[in-house]
């Protein structure tokens, strides 16, 4: 009864405005209020801020620039080999596997559209038709930048405007579509693999999502999808170099073409996942 009531919220709560106020206290340089919002969220996440470069709750001038700390440089080791793919973020993996029919899986009972996810555009999408996907959560305490798989060259660029749905497990449980009706910033990259999109999914009290190459990204005026495209431009970012980040828990759904990779044998839906950590391996083609 407390999981319907939870989900009903959802869908009454007016998010954006909700979103909308939070993100511009969380922008704020408050003083000892910014730094109290901080130790509570600390102490009620329970995040290890002993891997934080900087771990006292008194560094941070404002409560985004806690949530988007950075992580000691000996903190993570990011995997070596060029055959090998480096997990992208620390979170849990929701589901993962095979996208079937132009159809990923999202939870028991539901599933969404290849073509919706990556804002409707089929020329975007055929390259994924039968490939790959791995979605990760993460959570408040996980660390919030999102680093690449593999070394690739950024080819275009897609935000999507949306709903601000959380992306917790229970809401991925129940609202169908979730992480096509959300808002998102879609990434395609040309690698060694071929194409790989990296789709970063916001959600309620998600301010903005930002990328390394264009900062923060937001909803225009008009509501209108935006494509920026990138294919005369050097911007090539190595395996493990910061591609972006969120401003509050969100996912992050990892695309790959046919017979491209074969993800690590010991991850599955529920595994949590560490950044650096051996993510795919490449499927070497005779």
């Amino acid at each position: 009864m407390i999981d319907q009531l939870k989900i009903i919220g959802q869908y009454l709560l007016p998010k954006k405005l909700l979103s909308r106020l939070l993100g511009k206290l969380a922008a704020a340089e408050a003083g000892k209020l910014s730094t109290f919002l901080i130790k509570k969220f600390i102490n009620h996440f329970n995040v290890d801020m002993s891997e934080a470069k900087y771990s006292a709750p008194e560094h941070f001038k404002t409560f985004n620039d806690f949530f988007t700390r950075e992580l000691k440089p000996e903190a993570r080791q990011i995997i070596a080999g060029e055959d090998n793919l480096a997990l992208p973020v620390d979170g849990c993996i929701s589901q993962m596997g095979d996208i079937k029919e132009g159809r990923i899986f999202q939870a028991k009972g539901h599933d969404f559209s290849l073509r919706e996810l990556l804002g409707g555009r089929d020329d975007v999408a055929a390259p994924f038709d039968d490939g790959l996907f791995s979605t990760i959560y993460l959570a408040p305490k996980d660390y919030h930048r999102i680093h690449m798989p593999i070394t690739g060259k950024l080819e275009q660029l897609i935000f999507i405007p949306g709903d601000l749905f959380s992306v917790n497990p229970l809401t991925a449980q129940n609202v169908p579509n979730l992480f096509a009706r959300n808002e998102r910033a879609v990434a395609i990259f040309s690698t060694a693999l071929g194409p790989m999109a990296m789709v970063l999914v916001g959600a309620t009290i998600v301010a903005s999502i930002e990328t390394v190459w264009s900062g923060t990204l937001t909803a225009n005026a008009d509501k209108e999808l935006q494509y920026w495209d990138y294919k005369n431009q050097n911007i090539t970012l190595e395996k493990g170099a910061e591609m972006g980040r969120f401003k509050l828990g969100s996912t992050v759904v990892a695309l790959f073409p046919k017979e491209s990779i074969h993800f690590a044998e010991d991850l599955h839906a529920g595994s949590v996942t560490r950044l650096g950590e051996l993510f795919a391996n490449k499927v070497e083609h005779k």
